[in-house]
């Protein structure tokens, strides 16, 4: 595949994906209303919450759908890697909206918690099972390149949360019909809070590693270098560091020691480690420059494999 060509591929893709956002953000939107009122109408938190995470949900769509049409814009002199970072930048604001909301659940939580009023459990397990089938008819929507685009899972993330927060909520309406349990309702928004934000978290963590440029977490530079230095003309390695642009697209430079030799022996032995690191590490972006064996400084990472 060539580069003109794969440029237009993934751009095809994020197109779509924009397209599926935007009417995701559309229907969200509009059941964020429904809920809200019932909610306030059956004085029950567990909907309140939920429609109060939907409305981040809208909130995290909206985000999501600028940095898609952020990222497609072309490269400049002052952008050199384009504006792949929008992305990253989305996630981390969606991740910490989901944590703020969780605190304000658990707050609300333990107030009712201390205090349960009377709920009416009719309306929560009916507007719980429209909310289920929105929540996930627009999660399935967006679901395609979550596992590969941090921005598009942190929106994914927002509206799996909603998915199980209402099954939660359509449990507690369900046993409440039946009991005078109204803690349930404050005691399913914790379970709530508390999934919300441990994907929160995990989402948290992984933007704070790319903005850091700190390496991938499922790749073992011990592994990588020794990978490296397997390859037919490699005398040593040094400088070398591996880091994300976002989260598909991994950058590596490196000075290559290796033998004073033609440049395109040169060249063969770059080709040798480009397909190296593309195939076995998904780096598809790597600087190599390489430098005669006799002029090279000290091989820091040599030490990690000549233990």
């Amino acid at each position: 595949m060539t580069h003109a060509h794969a440029h237009s591929h993934f751009g095809e893709i994020a197109r779509q994906t924009g397209s599926r956002l935007a009417l995701a953000l559309v229907i969200t939107l509009a059941f964020v209303a429904v809920e809200a009122a019932a909610g306030w109408y059956a004085n029950s938190l567990a909907l309140l919450s939920d429609a109060g995470h939907n409305l981040t949900d809208v909130f995290a769509l909206a985000l999501s759908w600028v940095a898609i049409r952020l990222s497609q814009r072309p490269s400049s002199a002052q952008h050199t890697y384009g504006f792949h970072r929008a992305g990253i930048l989305a996630a981390l604001v969606n991740s910490l909206t989901l944590i703020l909301m969780s605190c304000w659940i658990f707050y609300e939580a333990f107030q009712r918690l201390v205090a349960p009023p009377e709920v009416q459990p009719v309306i929560i397990v009916v507007v719980g099972v429209l909310a289920l089938v929105v929540n996930l008819v627009t999660a399935l929507m967006i679901r395609r390149g979550s596992e590969h685009d941090l921005n598009v899972r942190s929106a994914f993330v927002h509206l799996m949360g909603d998915v199980f927060s209402t099954a939660g909520a359509i449990l507690a309406g369900g046993i409440m019909l039946f009991t005078d349990w109204y803690w349930l309702d404050p005691m399913v928004s914790i379970l709530i809070g508390g999934l919300i934000m441990w994907s929160a978290w995990k989402i948290l963590r992984e933007t704070v590693d790319i903005l850091l440029e700190s390496t991938p977490r499922d790749v073992d530079v011990e592994r990588l270098v020794a990978d490296m230095r397997r390859v037919e003309g490699v005398r040593g390695i040094h400088d070398l560091h591996v880091w994300s642009i976002n989260q598909s697209l991994r950058t590596l430079s490196a000075h290559i020691v290796t033998d004073d030799q033609a440049i395109s022996a040169g060249v063969r032995l770059q080709q040798g480690l480009n397909e190296l690191l593309a195939h076995q590490y998904g780096i598809a972006h790597a600087t190599l420059q390489l430098e005669c064996a006799d002029c090279a400084p000290n091989c820091i990472y040599d030490t990690l494999t000549q233990n």
